[in-house]
Parts: structure tokens; sequence; C-alpha cells
């Protein structure tokens, strides 16, 4: 081939390949304009629909009017871009800022916000107007900021500009942008570069790509141009002469006509069916269409589709907005709907009581708050409200590569007959040498200090030099991950990536946890791997005792001969090296087990024996390479392939798999204690995803094979399974492989069936749907962009661990999401007590007093719960977070304890309130004479009226601050509230409420801050309405130690009578581990 600018992973080229095709130089080509709309092409004809892999290539070449030699004219390829338009497939539509802000504000809660500010401005109450307001927008822009940065840090995972290619156009090599490709396009591939569009081979040499972000096959697929099929519904992993868009050419090189550019690639029509409204809509009349359409977006403002959290609390808000006007309906009759001023202000003070207007703005910020926590374990959160959906999961199912395997490949064992065997154990990164441990014979030995005998060291200098990856130690490594790009062909970069090349990657650097890079440069801390990730394994085990390529080549006097390159019709490589020192040839070769064993020199019954060892092996989810090797004299010929290759030594056998994270069986454990079921849904072959599921837990290891039962399933099998089979399988099976995208669909629509409430995963376009579907979606950051767009989450380092910790911070906001609505509600339950029964307090023009103003009802909800509120959101996790069973959606965050505290609670805090203002107003120095007018301005008859009105805020004030502390648990005392605590029993008060500093500091200012407004003479009486008090604050500590006392009484209750919370025992995780079982899944 001419000259190119194509950089492989190999580190030799094979110069024993043939040029494919015509090349006469690369012609970088100009970025042509593209038109914004596609045009009608000269005829008016577009070639037809057609099942290219039923075709020949000149059949193909013919039906798109091409000269297989020299490619499209520049005309043609002009005219034909104007038809069909740029190469791009359409995702999601980026940052949409009015569908950002429209996020915000579909809720119930903001719209009854909206329509209190509008009653408030109504009535010229333009200050509790004006705070409403500054709610209303201060949980719009932190709603907003928090969702723009996530979708900001989405972007920085995409690709930000279009990769290049090579194709032939009017006999010319060119290098255009692949948006310009058009249907009939020569285009010419090698080693490392991105398939830009869907193509048909024409030639080829050992052309293999990977395709797992579109079919969920782990391994390469190998190529033949020479196919043509019959059937036009062969499976897309199966047409083996056709490639797809955003593939990676793992091996070989090729010559391909462009058959499907943009949406009409494989690739670009799952993303259209991500883009596809309702289908069932297209079944329905104008009429039902009409209403059907009018509904969901009614349902949509109302914030009714969603997270349970955000049905529940639309709901919620909506029956406080009747109970409001119901409380406001009990006002005017009991005025006899005389609605002067004075009744009308005091209708809509009851009636604001009962909605927490705080509510919103502290979910919204608890909410961010916890996104940055999430951030932190490498969760970025693209849907705010997925954080507190997560929490009440049932059922994960994850991926494997990559995410519960560490996705790159290491030699496991070798069996080495003469010698014994070796098994590596603990790596923690899979590139580094001195990582984990090696044995022999179950005998851990120091590879350092260790000298292996004859036999050993030919099968390490075997497995070195029959092998084209590099490995090496990079003093200028980083942390950083390269994170591969896809442009216009929405690419997923698979784990097992080789190389990549300049022409047809843009790439770019982002900064995070360090984990196997998509492609290229692999970093594990400061080293680096190239090459195809079998050969990397075998490197890697060599050059843990120091016999790896480089060392050999350096040491030995030895020249390479020959190279025969892996061959998909011979399933081996061989390499030929001459020894200079002794005078002879060394072959080494190695291969898949059943090609090697034909070409070896042994006897039927030693075949028959490394055959059931291979055999024992790949059982164990392990890929067994046969390794042999001879001498030859030298001046042997070396151009027969088949006769260098014949009457070969078998010396060993080396198995290599993906192993699981370190973290990933503490994490598959903690699911369990937490009660949540880990499903795997993996493209894998059926044995290796076994011998994974048993590695992490998610199977039990002590259960013999054979006896799992319906654990275990092939993809076909489930999706053989009608509707009422799934549903009459006692439980879903937990391992399900050769997965395809339906049947991640299925899987989630059973769960859904069963009422759980599941998180998928999944990286690749082909997971799209599932994600999609499935209640939390979570991508994997290396995934496809398309996947990104479909999920709530994504994970920056691919790592199931991290899932985990977004459950455990799911199950935190929650608890903290039931301690502020608690919070918040007891205050408006006491307030609309308080009210309600005021309306008998009556002044000399028998108009009744506000035992609260307008304002201070605003101050109490606003300002002294909100930042009590947000405290309590920002509580630790509970010990038992983690080791119970998810809560049950159905009822969500308003369970029933939670509803019979609030109405105790707010009984007991309305109550007192009732007594502080009825013993100030009608017991103490002038008591009775509520004077005149006070409602509305200070007068000096208000002077009774305004010290019981400022007692009465003094008391619910102190009272919220206590009951902060109070709702910490639902039933242990204030004063034992840690059990576990060292303090003495009596003093373990002062470290609970220094516990959360944020909640301590808030309760101090709110403390601090009553006296300015009791005291200040402005503030008080024009503002607030009340005035200064003296002995009266000794009425209102009064009434809170009365609350403390009734509160401890009621959780003693609680707790004596094992009544909700008060039944929970906090069980560390051990306690737990011995219940845990792996069930066996049968049918019913």
């Amino acid at each position: 081939m001419g000259e190119t600018d194509f950089s492989t992973a190999e580190e030799n080229p094979q110069e024993t390949e043939p040029p494919i095709g015509g090349h006469h130089g690369v012609t970088t080509y100009p970025q042509q304009h593209h038109p914004s709309q596609p045009v009608s092409r000269e005829d008016g004809n577009e070639p037809a629909l057609t099942a290219w892999h039923c075709k020949t290539a000149e059949q193909v070449a013919q039906t798109l009017e091409v000269d297989i030699s020299n490619g499209l004219s520049v005309e043609q390829a002009e005219s034909r871009l104007r038809l069909h338009g740029p190469n791009k497939v359409k995702g999601a539509e980026g940052l949409s800022m009015w569908a950002l802000l429209l996020r915000q504000v579909s809720n119930s809660l903001t719209l009854v916000l909206v329509i209190t500010m509008a009653l408030s401005f109504g009535i010229d109450d333009y200050i509790e107007g004006g705070v409403i307001t500054a709610v209303i927008l201060l949980n719009i822009v932190v709603g907003f900021v928090q969702d723009y940065k996530a979708e900001k840090t989405i972007e920085s995972l995409k690709s930000l500009t279009a990769p290049e290619s090579i194709v032939i156009r009017g006999g010319d090599t060119l290098r255009i942008q692949a948006q310009d490709l058009v249907p009939g396009d020569i285009v010419q591939l090698e080693t490392g570069n991105i398939v830009p569009a869907d193509i048909r081979l024409v030639d080829g040499l050992n052309v293999s790509t990977n395709e797992a972000f579109l079919t969920g096959e782990a391994e390469p697929i190998e190529k033949d141009p020479t196919k043509v099929y019959e059937d036009p519904d062969v499976a897309l992993g199966d047409r083996l002469n056709l490639a797809f868009s955003g593939s990676e050419m793992k091996r070989g090189r090729c010559r391909a006509i462009v058959v499907s550019t943009g949406m009409k690639t494989e690739v670009g029509k799952i993303a259209n069916m991500l883009r596809q409204k309702d289908e069932t809509l297209n079944e329905l009349g104008p009429l039902a269409k009409f209403w059907k359409k009018f509904v969901s977006m009614v349902k949509s403002i109302l914030g009714l589709d969603g997270t349970p959290l955000q049905i529940t609390l639309s709901k919620f808000a909506l029956l406080l907005f009747a109970l409001a006007i119901l409380l406001a309906i009990i006002v005017f009759s009991a005025n006899k709907w005389q609605v002067g001023g004075e009744v009308l202000i005091y209708g809509i003070c009851v009636a604001v009581a009962v909605i927490p207007e705080s509510l919103i703005a502290v979910l919204t910020i608890t909410i961010s708050v916890g996104a940055k926590a999430m951030a932190k374990s490498n969760v970025i959160i693209r849907v705010s409200s997925a954080i507190e959906a997560v929490g009440g999961v049932t059922n994960i199912c994850s991926d494997k590569t990559g995410t519960l395997t560490t996705g790159k490949m290491i030699a496991r064992r070798a069996i080495i007959p003469g010698f014994g065997t070796l098994e590596v154990d603990g790596t923690s990164h899979s590139y580094d040498p001195n990582s984990g441990f090696v044995m022999h014979d179950s005998a851990r030995v120091d590879p350092n200090n260790f000298s292996p005998n004859g036999v050993c060291t030919r099968f390490l200098k075997t497995i070195a030099l029959c092998n084209q990856s590099k490995v090496e130690y990079s003093s200028n490594a980083s942390d950083t991950a390269t994170i591969g790009k896809k442009g216009a062909n929405e690419r997923m970069m698979s784990d097992d990536d080789d190389g990549t090349d300049a022409s047809t990657i843009q790439s770019a650097t982002v900064t995070r946890t360090a984990t196997a890079s998509d492609h290229g440069t692999l970093n594990s801390g400061e080293w680096e791997a190239f090459g195809e990730p079998t050969e990397v394994a075998l490197q890697i085990l060599a050059m843990r005792f120091g016999m790896g390529k480089e060392e050999l080549l350096s040491s030995l006097n030895i020249h390479l001969a020959a190279e025969f390159p892996f061959d998909s019709s011979v399933k081996k490589m061989t390499v030929v090296y001459e020894d200079r020192q002794t005078g002879h040839l060394d072959v080494y070769t190695k291969g898949a087990t059943e090609f090697m064993l034909p070409v070896l020199n042994i006897s039927e019954a030693e075949k028959a024996e490394i055959n059931d060892m291979a055999e024992n092996m790949a059982k164990d989810g392990l890929r067994v390479l046969c390794i042999a090797h001879k001498i030859l004299p030298e001046g042997s010929g070396l151009k027969q392939r088949e006769a260098v290759e014949q009457g070969l030594n078998f010396i060993g056998m080396v198995a290599i798999y993906d192993p699981p994270r370190p973290e990933s069986k503490k994490a598959v454990l903690d699911c369990q204690l937490a009660g949540i079921t880990v499903h795997m849904l993996t493209g894998d072959h059926p044995a290796t995803a076994e011998a994974i599921a048993r590695a992490v837990g998610i199977l039990d290891a002590s259960l013999p094979r054979g006896q799992v039962g319906k654990a275990v399933m092939i993809a076909r099998d489930f999706d053989a399974l009608s509707q009422e089979e799934v549903d009459g399988m006692d439980r879903l099976p937990l391992v399900v492989a050769r997965c395809s995208p339906s049947t991640k669909v299925k899987m989630v629509e059973a769960l859904h069936r069963r009422k759980q409430f599941c998180v998928m995963t999944g990286d690749g376009v082909n997971d799209s749907p599932a994600l999609k579907k499935a209640d939390v979606g979570i991508a994997m950051g290396s995934g496809s962009d398309v996947a990104k767009d479909a999920a709530k989450m994504v994970l920056t380092d691919d790592n199931f661990a991290s899932i985990v910790e977004a459950v455990k911070e799911g199950r935190r906001l929650f608890d903290n999401i039931q301690k502020f609505l608690m919070h918040l509600l007891i205050s408006n339950i006491a307030q609309v007590i308080l009210l309600l029964i005021g309306l008998a307090f009556k002044d000399r023009d028998a108009h009744s007093v506000f035992p609260l103003s307008p304002i201070e009802i605003l101050w109490v909800n606003l300002i002294t719960s909100s930042f009590l509120a947000i405290g309590l959101g920002l509580e630790e996790s509970q010990p038992d977070s983690m080791v119970r069973p998810p809560h049950d959606l159905s009822v969500g965050v308003f369970t029933k304890e939670l509803i019979t505290d609030k109405f105790i609670y707010g009984f007991f805090m309305g109550s007192l309130c009732l007594m502080s203002f009825s013993i100030v107003a009608y017991a103490g120095p002038g008591g009775g004479d509520l004077g005149s007018g006070c409602n509305e301005a200070w007068n000096e008859t208000c002077g009774v009226a305004f010290r019981a009105r400022a007692t009465t805020y003094v008391t619910i004030t102190l009272l919220l601050l206590v009951t902060a502390w109070e709702v910490k648990h639902f039933a242990r005392s204030l004063f034992n509230l840690y059990p576990d605590s060292t303090t003495p029993r009596g003093l373990s008060v002062f470290p609970t409420v220094w516990r959360n500093r944020f909640l301590f500091w808030a309760v101090t200012a709110g403390f601090v801050i009553m006296f300015p407004i009791v005291y200040l003479p402005v503030v008080n009486r024009e503002v607030f309405k009340h005035g200064a008090i003296t002995w009266e604050w000794g009425v209102a500590f009064g009434a809170v130690a009365i609350y403390i006392s009734a509160i401890e009484v009621w959780k003693a209750i609680k707790r004596r009578s094992g009544l909700w919370s008060g039944a929970h025992k906090v069980l560390a995780g051990e306690e737990r581990v011995e219940n845990i079982t792996t069930p066996v899944v049968t049918e019913k």
C-alpha cells in the first residue's frame, strides 16, 4: 500500500499481508458544506431498502452504481450527500435550556406556590408575595444549575469533532470527514480504524471487528467478505460480510462499500427508536389522540410522571391545595361569609399555613448536595430526582465486562508439563507485572527470586515472543483515561480495544479515576499496554518472571526469521526466530486448542487428555490457549505455513480471563444485605458468565454445576418464554448470557410486572432502549453517547461498586427527606390548629385576632424551618441503611409512622402554642382585652394582643428548634440517640446535637435571631406585628419542657410496644450475612 498516516496498535507491522485495493497516496479532502435538509436525487429515485448481506460485493456495487476500483466521482458524491444528508446519527439534541428550565417547574408544589404568590400580591401583601417569589426562584436556579452542570459533564465525555475516513473517489485515495460519506463510497480500513458507516466488505485479510456496543458480543467478530446469505433476517452478529457504524477494526485490513449512512445505519435505527414518541398514538382516532396527549401534558406539568417521590409529593401538594381551599372556606363560613379585608387576609393566612412553602427549595438543595456527594463516588446525576429513586431500587441488572470485572484480560493459570501449574491471583492493576501474587503448585512464590526450569523457560519465551503486544512503564502516565470518540457514529469503545488511529478517532482527555482506557493506551497507575488483550495478558505473565519480549530480544542473540500472523481459518499464530548462537531455528506457536491438537507431535491419548483439561478450564469461564514449540535446522524452508506448523511439541496451556474487580464481591454482598437482587445480563459465553457470577457472589459459589436451576439462562431460552411463563417463575434468572437488547427490555418489563423498581446498566447503543425503559438507567462513562443520553446516571469509573454507593446515598437521602418532611409538616399542622381555633380569639370589634401574623407564619415556614430542614437533609447515613430491605414503593415517604407522628407532634405543638397565647391574652396583666384593629397595625390598645402574639411566635420557634433534633430518629430518645456512643448516658445529648454541625448552627442561629425580632422597635411592631415580652419567656420555656416530655413518652411507647421504627434493632452487616442465601430459580 502507499504511504498513509495510519498509526496502528501493532508493534511490528505485518509485512506479509498483501495490499488490498488501489491506493495512490492520501489526499486531504476539505470538509463539505452540508445542506440543512437533504434534497431529492436528480433521477428522483433512491436505492430501495436492501438486505445487503444477501448480495455479493459485485451485486452491491451494481445496485449502488459504483466502480469498486475507482469509487464514486466527486460529482456523484456531492449529489448523494445532498440526497442522503450528512452521515450523522441524531441522538439527544444536546443541551436544551428550555427543557432544563421546564423540568424545574413541572411539579405541583411549585404550581401551588405560584398560586399562593398570586393571592399574596392580589391582596397587596407584597412582603409575603416577595418572599414566596424568592423561594420559587431559588428552587428554579439551584435545580437548573445542578442539572446544567450534570449535562455539561456528560457532554465532556462525548465527541467534539467528527472522525475522518479514507475513501476512494475518482480513482484517488482521499481523507475526508466521516460525516461526508455517502452510500456507494469505497472505504479502506485497517487495525484500529473506526467503521464510519454500515459497510459491505469487498475483500480483506484477517478482518475482525468489535461490535459489543451493538450486538452485546464480548469478543471481536471475525469477518468474511466472501459470505453470502439467503435469509434476510440473519441476526446482526452473524452477518459476517457486513461491518457496522461505530465498531472498531480489531485486526486486519479491508476494502468495503458504504451501504447505509446516518439514521439509516443500525446505530441510527436504535437512536431513532429512542427519539420516537408513543407509537400507540398512531392507532388512535383524532379525539382519543388529543385526549391522551392532553392527559400526558397535564401529568407532566403537575409532576405526576416521574420517580415515586416526585409523584407522591405532587399528589401531596394537590391534597394540600385542596385542604387550603377547605380551610379558607371554614374561615369565611365562621364569619358568615362577610368577607371583609381582615377576614380575607385571615382566610389566606390559614390557607398559607397549611402549605410548606420551603419544601420544594429544601428538597432541591438537599438533592443538589446529594448529587455533589455522588459525584465524589464517580456517579454523575443527569436527572436530579434519580438520586432518591435509586435509593428505592429492588433489583440491579448489571453488565459484566468492565462493570463487575476489570475489563482487562489477565493470565489466570498456566499448566506446564514437567514443571507444574502456575496461578496468578490478587491482581488489582492488570497491566502491572508486579501486582498480585504467583503460586507454583499451590505454593506462593516470589517471581524475582524464582528460577524456572528449562520447560518453564521455553513456555515463557514462547508466550513472550509469539506476541505483538507491548507493555511498558511510563513515568509520564497520569490518572487520566482517554475516552474514545465516536462523533456521528455514536461509538462505544470497549475495554479490549487494541489501538487507535489518528485518522479515524478524535480523542479527548477526561480527568477521572484511572480505569481501563477505551482504546490505544491503557493506564493502570504508570503501566501502559498496547495491543490485543489476549497477547497483553500473556506478555505480562512472562514479564512477571523477567522474560518479557523486550528483555529477551535485548539479552538473546536471536533474529526474527518469519512470522505467520493469526488467521481466522487456522486460529493460530507462529513466529520463527533464528538463534545465532546455536545456529538453529525456534518455532513458537500459540492457538486455539481444537486447532492446535492436530499439529502436535503427541499420541491420541495425550491429545484427549489435553482436550479434557481445556474443556474443564473453559467450564470455569477461562479462555484457553495451547502453547507449542519445535526446533528446525538452519536453512529450513519457511515459505509454507502448513509445513512450519506441523509436528509441534506441546509445552503447555494457558488460561486467561477478565477478572472480577476486587471490590465487586463486597458490593454484591452489600446489595444482598440491603435486600437488593443483583442480575448479570451479559453478551458473554454462559460458562464465563456463570464463573464470574460465582466469583462475585451473585450465585452461590458452593452450589455444584447443574444445580443452579434457571438461575443461569441463555438469552434465546429466556426470550422464547411467553409472558405467562416468565411471570410463572418463582424468581427471575440471576444470570442471562448471550444477551440481546430485547432480552434486557424483556427483563425490565418482567420486573415491572412484579412491581419491582430496577436499575439497568449499559454502555452500548444496543443498551439504550433498556436504559430508557428502566426506572433508573445507568450508563458507563466509557460507553456510547446514545447510552448516556438515554440514562439518568453515568458512572465515570464503570464500576459496579459505585452503583452501591449511589444506592447508599439514595437511601440516606430518602431517610432525610422523611425527616425534614416530618419537621415541615409538624409546623404546618400546628399552625392550622392554632389559626383555626384562634378564630375564637375576638377583639373589641368581634373580629378574630391572629395568634400569629402573616409575616410571622412566613418567617417560621421559610426562614426558621427551612434551615432546620436543610440541616436534617444533611444528616449522615443511618448505621442500618444498607442492612434493611428497600422501602415500600407503594407507600413512599408517607409511611403510617410518619403520618401518625406528624399529627401527634403537630397536635402537641399547636396545643402548646394555643396555651401560650391564651395564658398571656387572658391570664396575664390586662388579660381579656385584645384591643381593636391589632391585625393591621400597632395602636395603644394592642399591648396584650402584641405580647400574646410574640409569646406564641417564641413558643413555636423554640418548639421547632427542639423538633429538629427530636426527628433525627423517629423512635430513639434524644438523650440516647446513638446507643453505641461511649459518652455517659446522661451526657450523650451533647455529642448528639453537635454531630450534625450545620443543624447545630441552624438551631443556634434560629434561637439567637428571635431576640432582635422580638425586641427591635421597628421590626417587632411594624413588620412582625408583635411586641417585646418579659415574664412571658417562662411560658415559652415551660411549653418546651412539656413538649419534650410528651414526645419522649410517645417514643418510649413505640419502643416498648415494638411499633414501627421502635421495633428496629440496628444490625451490623455481619449479623445478617449468615441469613443471606442465593436462591435457586425455579418455576411455579
